[in-house]
């Protein structure tokens, strides 16, 4: 692992003076090499897949692993579209003189060596280095070990890509071993070689790396995304927007987990809205309201307002108006992505101001809490924290910046 801080460390700076045709021309030749190993890449996962059956992984879980041609290519596409982006490093974000006549800048840098530490989701190799690479960073992959061949045999194929364009395959490595103590050893920073750490998983995964990283943290917390149907909504929209949220992919951090619905509407907002979903195969947990429209509807309990499924349940509970929709996604959300469903312009606005998440919607589904919708390309994750990133975790959130002040002999008095 030192071995591993000190070469990517090395690749860091090859990368950070790399032009943006030398980095983009880099990023197609990954996609290529991509796509070239596709045979090997569905290889390994379904021998990642079989593992996780033969474990008893639930469905979900299942996907969120699973590889086809489809979603490879999709892989592939990701990487090459985020060398159609604008480079990030070298940006001027101010300009300005002062009275002394100094000339100071405050110019986009790459931030070093970014490591990621994720689970199951083979792609996350592919966006995150992918990401890095064009913010001029070396990247250090630690996967979970449900998904380490597929993350392996990705990773080599970047590599691979990196080299045929001439810049090091150092900039993105996988870390070589399921031992869970490589974790540990990212999260005291490999001998200064890491600069910053992004978890991207289950709430315990990022509690530990927030307990114990000694480097900065990008924090991913867990999506506990809510979607809130005003007494001014549009039934027909509420249905769209309610079960694109939930069912579109389940096991995405955008899902929605918890469907609140304003008393004002309930009469004929709450029963159509709950039958859609169990028509559609998601369990429903509800309070008595949620119970009372439809018999298939289990009692929630204190703990279904603060789970994120993962997987087609929802809670669903009916609010007192906008103000108890807030206070309950205050008091159990996880600050990711909340909507509002409402043809009220005034209520919506309120919506958006007051609630203190990454990323607030309305009349939109929450599976758009994702960097490739944002126009970013792609995504590490959403990060939840206040502090430098929040939201999608793109190529302008993994640079940092310096001071470049230009002088004609002014000394300091």
């Amino acid at each position: 692992m030192a071995d591993l801080g000190r070469r990517a460390r090395a690749a860091a700076r090859r990368v950070a003076l790399a032009g943006a045709e030398e980095k983009n021309a880099a990023l197609r030749s990954m996609a290529a090499s991509i796509r070239a190993r596709a045979g090997a890449i569905l290889a390994a996962n379904a021998e990642d897949l079989a593992e996780a059956r033969a474990k008893g992984q639930p469905a979900a879980f299942i996907d969120r692993l699973m590889l086809d041609s489809g979603r490879l290519e999709a892989i592939a596409a990701a990487v090459e579209s985020i060398a159609a982006l604008p480079d990030p490093v070298g940006r001027v974000l101010a300009r300005f003189e002062r009275p002394n006549g100094l000339l100071i800048e405050r110019v986009a840098t790459p931030l070093g060596v970014v490591g990621v530490i994720f689970e199951s989701r083979p792609n996350v190799t592919a966006d995150a280095g992918a990401l890095c690479l064009k913010a001029g960073n070396a990247a250090i992959l630690r996967t979970g070990s449900e998904s380490f061949r597929s993350a392996r045999a990705i990773a080599e194929a970047m590599g691979e890509g990196l080299e045929r364009a001439g810049l090091p395959a150092d900039a993105i490595r996988l870390v070589p071993t399921r031992d869970r103590a490589a974790v540990g050893a990212m999260l005291t920073g490999l001998d200064g070689n890491i600069d910053v750490i992004v978890p991207r998983g289950g709430k315990s995964l990022v509690a530990r790396v927030q307990e114990e990283a000694r480097v900065p943290v990008f924090a991913h917390l867990e999506g506990l995304c809510h979607v809130f149907v005003h007494g001014a909504a549009d039934l027909e929209m509420a249905k769209r927007i309610v079960l694109n949220a939930k069912m579109r992919r389940t096991g995405v951090c955008g899902s929605a987990e918890t469907l609140l619905v304003d008393r004002a509407c309930a009469a004929t907002h709450l029963k159509p809205l709950v039958t859609m979903l169990l028509e559609a195969g998601c369990a429903v947990r509800g309070d008595e309201a949620a119970q009372a429209a439809d018999p298939r509807v289990t009692a929630a309990t204190e703990e279904d307002w603060r789970t994120e499924y993962l997987d087609a349940i929802i809670a669903v509970r009916v609010v007192d108006g906008l103000d108890e929709a807030i206070g309950h996604i205050e008091s159990y959300g996880s600050h990711h992505t909340d909507s509002i469903v409402t043809e009220d312009e005034a209520a919506a606005e309120r919506f958006l101001m007051e609630v203190d998440s990454a990323i607030v919607l309305h009349n939109a589904s929450t599976q758009f809490a994702d960097g490739g919708e944002f126009g970013f390309g792609a995504e590490i994750g959403i990060a939840t924290g206040r502090m430098h990133a929040r939201g999608p975790v793109g190529v302008e959130q993994l640079t940092s910046f310096k001071y470049r002040i230009r002088g004609a002999g002014q000394t300091r008095p």
